[in-house]
């Protein structure tokens, strides 16, 4: 889930783009403890309590562990789980409706992907 996926959507699922991307680009790997649910919301300017349904959508999906008293742990083989269920849901969800556009606006895809293209 890209920020641009969510655009119109919740903040918790803003915010859960925002985790993931971060866990897919190699910020918090195996092992590493995420922010707390306090310094996340404060970075962000959200809800804690909105900020804990996000972390709550990563735990029930089996990528974070919450140790009690400690914190929030991402958990062996997530990343590679999540980039899985992150392409899916890309390829069946995103990608359909950019490749409509694109054919909307008469746009060269091949000219998009290598950065070639032209406002005409």
């Amino acid at each position: 889930m890209t920020a641009l996926e969510h655009e119109d959507s919740p903040v918790y699922l803003k915010l859960r783009a925002i985790i993931a991307a971060a866990i897919l680009r190699g910020q918090y790997r195996a092992g590493d403890q995420l922010p707390s649910v306090r310094a996340l919301a404060a970075e962000h300017g959200a809800n804690p309590l909105t900020v804990a349904k996000a972390y709550q959508s990563f735990q029930d999906d089996g990528y974070v562990e919450v140790r009690r008293g400690v914190g929030m742990f991402v958990v062996p083989g997530a990343v590679e789980r999540l980039r899985t269920a992150e392409r899916e849901r890309f390829l069946t969800g995103f990608w359909p409706r950019v490749r409509d556009h694109i054919a909307l606006l008469g746009l060269d895809a091949r000219a998009l992907l290598d950065g070639s293209h032209e406002i005409a």
